[in-house]
């Protein structure tokens, strides 16, 4: 009789794998403006508490609208509770406001921009993420992005001013492994990770203490579950061969 490996039982989504969800505060994303015309506005805001959100790296801001509508976004480096901000076309070129990117001077840092207007912000939202506007083009706004990547996007996308908050957490070591495991959980994630060539064979199919014969690392993205392991369709495997 088999043993279903640890991404078998993983893949079924049972409670043990599940990351604990009904901690976490609420969506982060902005309203949707675009039925306001919000190029040729400024609309006032208030940052009510900035809030920790389990899972999350950045805090949240709360944000409440002067038409009374209210949102969370990832807090921007630099804002307070209780700061008033502005949000649209005619807002200020200031940390935490939120503008759509066709009306942002080019060089300024930016952070949780939408894709397409209305769809709450999908790019730069990670802990110490920003992206920069590079020019204002017939085909959209160009920017770039953390990775070092350009991107056009459309003019009426909402971006909010500033570098995402808690920039240096990842410069703070862990230091016990209990603590990495509390925070890997709050993700969903597995810790720590054995490596499978150091299992039984029943466990994985590297696993086993026999030297001779071991099975390619790469394997197919429609492999079956329990033999998709390793490297998923990889392009190539171990260092780039030099030209």
């Amino acid at each position: 009789m088999g043993k279903r490996i640890l991404v078998q039982r993983r893949g079924r989504g049972s409670p043990t794998f599940r990351a604990s969800t009904h901690r976490r505060v609420a969506p982060a994303k902005y309203p949707d403006l675009t039925a306001l015309g919000i190029m040729d506005k400024a609309l006032k805001a208030q940052i009510l508490q900035l809030i920790h959100d389990p899972g999350r790296g950045a805090p949240l801001s709360y944000i409440e609208l002067e038409t009374g509508e209210r949102f969370y976004i990832p807090a921007p480096e630099g804002v307070h509770e209780g700061q008033i901000i502005e949000v649209g076309g005619r807002a200020l070129v200031s940390t935490g406001n939120i503008v759509p990117v066709g009306a942002i001077p080019e060089g300024t840092m930016i952070c949780n921009i939408e894709l397409l207007p209305g769809d709450g912000g999908k790019l730069v939202r990670s802990s110490g993420a920003y992206a920069t506007v590079i020019s204002h083009t017939p085909d959209g706004t160009l920017v770039a992005l953390p990775s070092g990547k350009t991107r056009y996007i459309n003019d009426l996308c909402l971006a909010t001013i500033g570098v995402v908050a808690a920039s240096g957490r990842t410069e703070k070591p862990f230091v016990k492994a209990g603590k990495k495991f509390h925070w890997k959980r709050a993700k969903g994630h597995k810790y720590p990770r054995v490596r499978g060539r150091a299992m039984i064979a029943a466990l994985h199919p590297f696993g086993s203490g026999r030297r001779g014969a071991r099975k390619p690392t790469t394997v197919s993205r429609n492999a079956p579950p329990g033999r998709k392991v390793g490297l998923i369709a990889a392009k190539r495997a171990g260092r780039r061969k030099r030209k």
